[in-house]
């Protein structure tokens, strides 16, 4: 009896499911979650089987090609998920379930192009954009779609290639390429022969007193002092024996060779002392409990999400540790999720150090080959926890019992390229209901609509209120005068609290009248000393890139900006270049004003390197790091900068959002926030919860040790309310204030908003395109069981064009906004459901 598969394709294109039949040699291997090569159309791809069929829902269904890999690579829950994501953000299915496998197991279908030999001769008929393309080919011969794509980006290329296709100058053919990633085998060899035989085999290495003779003896004596295989590269170094001698060890049949493969692990030279658990305050022992008993439920199918609302260095981490580790004791799994990759050091040094050998890292900045084996050796049940950021979230453990989200307020939890674009963290929730897991979302500033949510739906929110004083031993050495008072904790023994550092906002208007017309307040330009003099730490904080924020003409007003993007290039002084951090357009500082001539053309606005500049001129003994995205760009850049200022290395560390992650520095006694408002203004419902976020996150790596701290922060809007909740450490005032803002401006979590984007190189045509479909989607909603989804727009982007292309969007508002696109085909927009950015 024939068996049918419905396999959904891992192309980008809204392809609903289809269905396969197997042929008899797969039969019995093929099973849900399973991935396979099918024919599709003209060309070969790859999909995942979601289930197994007795019938075709067709009358005629073409074969399964081939199997990918012999075991399944996602599970039932992943699929589900899957399901929901497509669902949920109106994207493929094919690149939801793309998500969850590792970088060169699965590869989407592809073309390949090269000119026709026979073409004619004549280009005169030929399109700019054509002549570019057989120029390309020319030059560059046999040329793969995604090839073209990288020479060609932010280019509509397709219709021009199939018009060349149509008029024969170019052939194309379908191509699947070959999986990227292997799994790495190593050659090892073992003592074939018994060790006391050794002595009678001698006469056969060769002659006697000869160099070979006496490696090859080397190398026997080794071996037989080894239990187990041993990788010929270890014999080789140990013995001098070549691997000709090897060979001829095995011709002799005095040893044997074999093929193991060994795990590419990104922790396996990581040296990291276990540590104990350490006592716990009575917050934290209240706060464990109660997870602890909800997780011991037998009732999973109606658990909710807990949300762990402490406030910076209140000990949230170690409530993750001893969770985790009841969850291992019961034989489950846990993914624990960081917000950046920056993070992943000091939480894998944490989580390596608790539960050594058991613990996996997945992020971007690992090798192809590290992901591919961590993700087999998860799948396998090898790994017990897996930490990252959210890609981490898709690892493919089998019996997940626990999903940890750390800080998961922070917007990198949110991908908005590429498709699809989703939510980490909504993404965890609804794949722990699936797993009947436990879910803790942490934070010291939780997102708005996520608590709304929380307090309506009646989810536990845990408080964790007091800062655990930490750090005892490792300041020793700096204590001096002016710490922070400690306040003991009764029936803790050593355990004390600290309090929060406190915060001195500074109107940078009065600096400018009193004639300061330095970066720095007086103020924080004080407190900086006092840092240097007490060889203590201080971390200076600016949302900004680079020497100058924009190059402004004095004569005329013209500032210098990207011709791609229509955005203000930024001025570096270390490469003496104009840059766009959107596109990376690059060009010399002019000399003149493009638009007047005028030579009064200068820099103006501050970012990171003038911070650094600017301390090193007040501050010549200071040692200065600066962190950000332009000094983090290699590998382990973001480890070697964080390890140079926790040993001390430097006294100021300079940098961007970054400071505001979760970084446990215990010398750091002052934080200062150099422009405090920036991105306060921005035409976003989120600017002033973002503000806000920041400013907390960053006051709270000061005073984490008894050395205590204070903040400083400098604005030009002190009496706005998120910079004064701020300088109080106030999250309940500012959640209060906030939602009624919402709660009147119609906003989430009070409705649901999708977003639409188009991009075209042509302004009239993006404008028209815009109009147009405003007017399509007018139309839906009048068909729609949501009549009441309000449109607004079409209207340019806030940065209105980006990349060489204007940019227009239009907004859905209502309760369930996606609703009215789905279905529904609406070309090359890109749609964003729950946008974290309306920007």
């Amino acid at each position: 009896m024939t068996q049918f598969v419905e396999v959904a394709a891992l192309i980008p294109g809204r392809l609903n499911p289809l269905d396969y039949h197997l042929p008899a040699v797969l039969e019995g291997k093929v099973q849900a979650g399973s991935l396979v090569v099918v024919p599709l159309g003209g060309q070969r791809v790859q999909g995942v089987v979601l289930r197994c069929l007795n019938q075709s829902s067709v009358p005629e269904t073409r074969p399964v090609e081939s199997l990918v890999d012999d075991s399944p690579v996602l599970t039932g829950a992943q699929i589900e998920l899957a399901r929901w994501l497509s669902h949920e953000t109106l994207s493929p299915l094919g690149v939801c379930l793309d998500l969850m496998l590792p970088p060169g197991l699965a590869q989407t279908a592809d073309v390949l192009v090269r000119l026709n030999p026979a073409r004619s001769a004549e280009q005169e008929r030929l399109s700019p954009l054509q002549k570019r393309l057989v120029q390309l080919l020319s030059e560059r011969g046999e040329l793969r779609g995604r090839q073209i794509e990288a020479a060609f980006r932010r280019v509509n290329w397709k219709p021009a290639l199939q018009g060349l296709i149509r008029r024969g100058w170019v052939v194309s053919q379908p191509y699947l390429a070959q999986t990227g990633v292997r799994p790495r085998i190593e050659r090892m060899a073992r003592l074939a022969i018994a060790v006391e035989e050794i002595a009678q085999a001698e006469e056969l290495l060769g002659r006697a007193g000869s160099p070979a003779r006496e490696r090859r003896k080397k190398a026997l004596q080794f071996l037989a002092n080894e239990q187990q295989p041993v990788a010929v590269h270890w014999i080789t170094a140990a013995s001098g024996a070549s691997l000709e001698d090897l060979k001829k060890l095995e011709t002799l049949g005095l040893i044997a060779f074999q093929s193991v493969q060994t795990w590419r692990d990104p922790l396996a030279e990581l040296n990291i002392e276990a540590l104990p658990p350490p006592l716990l305050t009575n917050d934290q022992q209240r706060v464990l409990q109660t997870i602890l008993s909800d997780l011991s439920s037998p009732n999973n199918s109606n658990r909710k999400p807990i949300l762990l609302h402490g406030i910076t260095g209140s000990g949230k981490t170690e409530i993750y540790l001893q969770t985790v580790q009841h969850i291992l004791e019961q034989g489950k799994q846990a993914i624990v999720l960081v917000p950046e990759i920056a993070l992943t050091p000091q939480t894998i040094q944490r989580f390596q150090g608790r539960f050594p050998g058991r613990v996996g890292v997945i992020h971007s900045r690992l090798s192809a080959g590290e992901r591919y084996d961590t993700w087999q050796r998860a799948r396998a049940g090898l790994l017990r926890v897996i930490v990252g950021p959210r890609s981490a979230l898709f690892a493919p453990l089998p019996n997940i019992g626990l999903l940890v989200v750390d800080e998961f307020h922070d917007p990198s939890y949110y991908q908005s390229e590429p498709t699809p674009v989703y939510h980490a963290v909504r993404a965890a929730i609804r794949y722990a209901e699936i797993l009947g897991a436990g879910v803790i979302l942490g934070s010291a500033t939780p997102e708005i609509g996520l608590m709304y949510q929380a307090r309506r739906a009646g989810w536990r929110v845990l408080e964790m209120p007091q800062r655990i004083m930490a750090h005892r031993q490792a300041v020793q050495p700096f204590m001096t005068g002016g710490h922070s008072s400690l306040l003991p904790v009764e029936g803790e023994g050593e355990t004390a609290f600290l309090p929060l550092p406190p915060v001195e906002v500074v109107d940078m208007r009065q600096e400018l009248k009193a004639g300061n017309r330095s970066m720095f307040s007086r103020a924080l330009q004080r407190a900086l000393g006092e840092v240097l003099e007490r060889n203590q730490q201080a971390i200076l904080y600016l949302n900004r890139l680079g020497s100058a924020t924009y190059v402004f003409c004095r004569d005329c007003g013209a500032s210098v900006r990207c011709p791609r993007c229509d955005r203000s290039l930024t001025y570096h002084e270390s490469s003496h270049l104009l840059i766009c951090h959107t596109c990376n357009y690059r060009r010399q500082m002019p000399r003149t004003c493009p638009q007047c001539g005028s030579s009064h053309i200068r820099q103006f606005g501050a970012g990171t390197e003038k911070v650094e500049q600017e301390v090193h001129q007040h501050f010549p003994q200071a040692k200065v790091l600066r962190w950000d995205s332009q000094t983090t760009r290699r590998k382990g850049a973001h480890e070697a900068i964080l390890e140079t200022f926790a040993e001390g290395k430097a006294n100021i560390l300079v940098g961007t959002q970054i400071l505001a992650k979760g970084l446990d520095l215990p010398r750091v006694t002052l934080v200062g926030a150099v422009l405090a408002d920036a991105g306060l203004n921005l035409d976003d419902f989120r600017a002033a919860e973002r503000t806000f976020q920041l400013l907390m996150q960053v006051a709270g790596r000061a005073g984490r040790s008894p050395l205590g701290g204070r903040v400083i922060l400098q604005t030009f809007q002190p009496e706005h309310y998120a910079i004064q909740a701020a300088s109080r450490h106030d999250y309940a005032g500012f959640y209060q204030y906030e939602i009624e803002q919402r709660r009147k401006m119609g906003y989430p979590p009070f409705a649901r908003l999708v977003r639409m984007e188009y991009r075209h190189s042509n302004a009239k045509v993006a404008e028209t395109t815009a109009q147009e479909m405003a007017q399509r989607v007018a139309d839906w909603i009048m068909l729609s069981s949501y009549p009441q989804t309000e449109i607004i727009g079409p209207v340019p982007c806030f940065f209105a064009k980006e990349g060489g292309q204007y940019r227009w969007q239009i907004i859905l508002r209502g309760m369930d906004p996606a609703s009215v696109l789905r279905g529904k085909d609406w070309g090359d927009w890109r749609v964003e459901v729950d946008p974290y950015s309306l920007l």
